[in-house]
Formats: C-alpha cells, structure tokens, sequence
C-alpha cells in the first residue's frame, strides 16, 4: 500500500489514493497504522476515493477505529494532493464527505503547487437534537454542563460533525487532557462530541484548543475552527470574519451572511511518501 504522510496545521494523516470503496478492516487498519510508536503515526487514516456526485470522495478513520463525518484540515490535504499529483488541473474542485455532503475547494495554486485552499464548509446546524445534542432547542446557546462538580457553559453547533464549544480565561495554557476526554464522552452528546476551549482576543481573534472526538488533543481542527467562529457569533464576541490560532498555527474563517455558509481558508503540506 502506498501512503503520502501530510498535515493541515499539525492535524496530521496518512493519506492513501487508488482505492474503489473503503477497505474492509479499514478500522483495525487505522488503529495500527496511526499508533505513533508502532505504525506511521497520525490522527486519521484518509482515503480519496471516486464519487458519483463530485470529483472526489473523502473518508477519515480516526486513530481509534470510528469514522469522523468531516474533517477541515484532511479536506484541505486531499485538496492539495489531488492537485500535486496530477489527479486534476482545475483550481476549483468538489468533494464528497460523509458527513457534510458534497463541499467546494478553492485551490490557491503557486509555481504549480497548492499553497493554501479555501474550502465552502457548508451551513452550520444548530438545532440541538440535530448536532446533535439532548436539547431540544432551535438553537444550544451559553448552555450550562456540569462534569464532575465542575459547570462550564457550551454552545453547540455542527459542520457535519458534532462540536461543543466553551470559552475560557485562557485557552492556550488549559487542561485539555483533564476536561476534554469527559466532555467528549458526556450524556448530553449522543453521538459524543468533538470540544473547543476558546479565548476570544478581539472582534477579529481567537484562541482555540481542541479535544477531538476519536483522537484526542490535536495540534488543529478545521471544522472545530468553524464552530468556533460561528458560536463566537451567536455569543456576540466576534465579527463573522475572524483567525482562529490553534496549536498547529492559524485558520482563517468567514461565515458570509448572503448565503449562511461558513469558509475556511489555510495551508496543507506533504510531509513524506512511503510503502507499507
């Protein structure tokens, strides 16, 4: 099997091309090779597969086995790929998700390489029980939590995949690994959740850390930057067109309000190529 190892922002994937449908055993197969010790090492396993509906199909296996909807930062690697290695000449492609439907890519393309891409994410969901959530609200808004005597107030909102997010004092320097993985697996998410602890800088500037549903703290999260912005919103913290500094570095993002979608705009690389 050949791989290309690449990231967006630190959100790191093995990325494999050729492939009809998803594998059998794809699961097991992603909990090998993603093992840092023992595999490859990364946060996903993606495969660009043909789609009836677009010019390419993306699906994500996380580094637990589960499959993720969607994903901003392997949306943007498969983008680059496809372009870098001759799978397309258009600057402007679609890509079929499992979660967020068909999604259009820019492709920001320099000395015949793509430098940055601009992904339409689609219509945030807000409805509760559709992101989904227990509550049954048009839209979860500044919603008390409490887990283990702690209480922290969420907002939630989906990018075709489950996001709470909460806003703290400091989101740089706070305990991710303490509060995340029982947010992540908390009652009230059904289908568990991926979490996000915000700082709000300024109208134009967050700070985010995120703990990903099925792979922990990652140095990125594209659809968790979306939601945070969306939510920064909704709570009136920030302007529709903010950065989002992650981990891993920055995310541009823009929720136009003609057409209600949200925009995500960064880099994605190539790290190595390799055979299995």
């Amino acid at each position: 099997m050949k791989f290309t190892k690449m990231h967006g922002l630190g959100n790191d994937f093995i990325v494999v091309a050729g492939e009809k449908e998803l594998p059998s055993g794809a699961d097991q197969l992603a909990i090998r090779l993603c093992n840092r010790f023992f595999g490859i090492g990364a946060d996903g396993l993606v495969y660009i597969l043909p789609s009836e509906t677009a010019d390419f199909k993306m699906r994500i296996i996380n580094s637990d086995g589960s499959e993720a909807e969607q994903c901003g930062n392997a949306i943007r690697c498969v983008s680059k790929y496809v372009y870098d290695n001759g799978m397309t000449d258009k600057a402007e492609i679609t890509v079929e998700t499992l979660g967020a439907g068909v999604q259009k890519v820019q492709l920001n393309v320099q000395n015949g390489k793509v430098a940055t891409v601009r992904v339409d994410m689609g219509q945030p969901i807000l409805e509760g029980l559709q992101v989904p959530t227990t509550v049954d609200q048009a839209e979860v808004i500044d919603y008390p939590i409490e887990v283990d005597d702690r209480q922290f107030r969420f907002t939630a909102v989906s990018m075709g995949n489950p996001h709470c997010v909460i806003y703290v004092d400091d989101a740089v320097n706070f305990d991710l690994s303490l509060w995340g993985p029982r947010l992540e697996v908390h009652p009230m998410f059904p289908r568990k959740t991926n979490v996000e602890f915000v700082t709000v800088k300024n109208r134009e500037h967050t700070d985010m850390r995120v703990w990903e549903r099925g792979a922990g703290p990652t140095l990125a999260c594209g659809t968790g930057a979306c939601a945070t912005l969306v939510s920064s919103v909704l709570n009136g913290l920030t302007d529709r067109r903010a950065t989002v500094s992650l981990k891993g570095g920055d995310l541009f993002i823009e929720w136009d309000e003609a057409d209600n979608h949200v925009y995500m705009t960064g880099p994605a690389e190539e790290v190595f190529k390799g055979t299995l």
